[in-house]
């Protein structure tokens, strides 16, 4: 990603999604909450807080009016598992589980 800062040329957008904020290209690929969408279909975030191209940057108060982020579904899946323990010394207690992230694997088209 910091190459892309240094090119000229690619446009970059800050969108919100699934709580998280995301600094993107077009062609990029990210990992994004799950969305209920199929694989193949288009997804648009019209929440973007800052836009740059042609050398110029935009911020929006909250967010830039007029411009959207398409995408597409890439695919739908489970993250790494993570396995989470609390003990208590001296009662026995101890409690063990493990969580799955759900996830939508987007590529960003264009920002439009």
């Amino acid at each position: 990603m910091p190459n892309q800062i240094l090119n000229p040329n690619v446009q970059l957008a800050v969108i919100k999604t699934g709580g998280k904020q995301y600094l993107v290209s077009p062609g990029q690929k990210l990992r994004i909450e799950k969305l209920e969408l199929p694989v193949g279909s288009e997804v648009v975030f019209d929440q973007v807080f800052l836009v740059e191209k042609d050398k110029k940057v935009e911020i929006g108060r909250p967010v830039v009016k007029n411009v959207k982020v398409v995408g597409k579904v890439l695919s739908q899946g489970k993250g790494k598992k993570i396995i989470i323990q609390k003990f208590k010394p001296k009662v026995r207690y101890h409690k063990k589980a493990g969580h799955r992230q759900l996830y939508t694997e987007v590529e960003i088209t264009q920002i439009a």
